[in-house]
């Protein structure tokens, strides 16, 4: 839960016009270049030498275009965001951390979106637009997909044997892959849908419109569908479920989905003028790249790509670097859930990190825009260790305070501080990787070199999030706390056996999933 400005290359998906790179003792030169596609947005005439539109009168000029691109990232957020919701519902079921780390694989379309990418660059109709066939029909698949889930969704959680998780992964996994399959396609529009002297607001499209739109799929979502925070806050007479359920929220957004991708599918315009700067193109390209190439050539290209050397090297490190605290950032608000933290609470405590998440890469950007700008990353990442120690102490807290049904206020100003302490290191690191990705990416391709080391970043946090949450259940003694009498819980028959039980028992050493189900039918706790 894992998000990212101005002209040489301030964060993740923003400067995309650097096109040949070679790495010498380290050090990185590079020659710009601009994108093949042209935006038509102030008409004819106003190209510049390349083909692409002037930036005349500053942003105000393309205010228009700066608003569709953060509205577009906006809705790439709100799929991402209600997959990030439901681990914290599955949580309140007591489902196990095998589950979770089953779940987990919704997240990763993002880090495998590479294998798709060149087909995105590769294959479209030119009267429709580039970017546009791929846009409008992801845009409306989602959609879609959304309205058939939201009549099935509260089945999948409240069936007899517990959330049906399985199903829920698979229909999430649908969701994210389109849209990962959206991103690609607005990752490369946002490079031409602004003028050369505007294009650094890509980036900051990106990072507001997907922050925005994670906070909608996610906060918002868990607040309105808590009985007990709108009865506390948002009712006068209290009832037994929230405002709003996933289903109402899928149908809502499905509906938002299907209205706006038709009035862009109708409304936006894409200029066709890229083949006339083709061949101006391809005399700064790595290798000769022809815009119709077949699919297999660009995978072809791809695969240089990944031989060089320093892209092998790099991408290395990405896979690694984020080992060693990936259980900190994906078993914390699990196990605080665990213990009792209610989820709409932990979420809502995201909101005063908004502003803060808005801000970090408008202030971190001015210490990547150089020409070294992993040095960011190198200072922030011991920092990330030592929090995720602070995670873990944290946790093993966080049952001391409880007070009752809740916890006292001075427990949740501790977590709100941990976690923007968290978000500093956390962007610090993510805008750093990201600018310098921008630096090396050749646009020539479209999003398909920036997408290679995007996709390796992410799946280098996924992979161990994922192996953590494996490990979980396995690597965790259990004891069931209850009364004076003391009963061995080893095996499912004992377990069965202790749930209907009358009187409290302390059952010792119960494997986790063991003690999940014998200590909630039991009003046992487990530790």
């Amino acid at each position: 839960m894992d998000l990212p400005e101005s002209s040489t290359a301030k964060n993740g998906r923003q400067r995309k016009t650097v096109v040949s790179w070679e790495m010498k003792d380290g050090e990185g030169s590079y020659s710009s270049s601009l994108p093949m596609e042209d935006e038509a947005l102030l008409g004819p005439g106003h190209e510049d030498d390349e083909g692409r539109p002037k930036g005349r009168g500053g942003i105000g000029t393309e205010l228009g275009s700066v608003s569709l691109l953060l509205f577009l990232y906006v809705l790439q957020g709100i799929p991402l965001g209600l997959a990030g919701s439901i681990p914290l519902i599955l949580q309140s079921k007591n489902v196990s951390y095998k589950d979770q780390a089953y779940f987990s694989f919704v997240f990763w379309p993002f880090s495998l979106k590479l294998l798709w990418a060149p087909l995105v660059d590769a294959l479209y109709f030119s009267r429709f637009g580039r970017r546009k066939s791929w846009l409008v029909p992801t845009q409306y698949l989602l959609g879609l997909f959304m309205l058939c889930l939201s009549a099935t969704v509260d089945s999948l959680l409240e069936s007899d044997r517990g959330p049906d998780v399985m199903t829920l992964t698979a229909v999430f996994f649908m969701l994210a892959f389109l849209a990962a399959t959206q991103d690609i396609a607005v990752d490369g529009w946002a490079l031409t849908m602004l003028s050369r002297d505007n294009v650094g607001y890509a980036s900051t499209c990106n990072s507001v419109g997907q922050t925005a739109g994670y906070f909608l799929g996610n906060v918002l979502f868990l607040a309105l569908e808590s009985a007990d925070f709108c009865n506390s806050y948002l009712r006068f007479e209290p009832k037994a479920t929230g405002i709003v359920t996933l289903s109402d929220f899928l149908f809502f957004w499905g509906v938002v989905f299907l209205v706006s991708t038709t009035l862009v599918a109708i409304f936006k315009k894409e200029n066709p003028r890229q083949q006339q700067h083709k061949k101006k193109k391809k005399k700064m390209m790595m290798m000769p790249l022809d815009e119709s190439q077949g699919v297999m050539e660009t995978y072809k290209l791809l695969i240089s790509i990944i031989k060089m050397p320093a892209v092998f090297t790099f991408c290395i490190l990405l896979l690694t670097a984020k080992v060693g605290f990936s259980a900190a950032d994906a078993v914390t608000g699990l196990k605080l859930v665990e213990e009792g933290v209610p989820k709409e609470k932990l979420a809502l405590l995201a909101v005063p990190m908004v502003p803060l998440q808005i801000l970090l890469p408008l202030l971190i950007s001015k210490y990547t825009a150089g020409p070294r700008p992993l040095d960011v990353y190198y200072k922030a990442f011991p920092c990330r260790l030592l929090i995720g120690l602070g995670y873990a102490v944290l946790v093993w807290w966080t049952p001391s305070v409880r007070q009752e049904k809740d916890f006292p206020l001075y427990y949740y100003a501790v977590v709100l501080f941990s976690y923007a302490v968290h978000q500093v290191a956390l962007y610090s690191m993510y805008v750093a990787s990201m600018a310098f990705n921008a630096k090396v990416s050749d646009p020539v391709i479209g999003g398909t070199y920036m997408t290679l080391l995007n996709t390796v970043t992410n799946l280098g946090g996924n992979w161990p999030s994922t192996l953590a949450l494996w490990l979980v259940d396995p690597l965790t003694l259990k004891e069931c706390r209850g009364a004076a009498a003391a009963q061995s819980c080893g095996s499912p028959e004992a377990a069965e056996v202790s749930s209907h039980l009358h009187h409290p028992l302390r059952v010792r050493n119960c494997p986790a999933s063991v003690c999940q189900r014998s200590c909630v039918c039991s009003c046992l706790r487990c530790h």
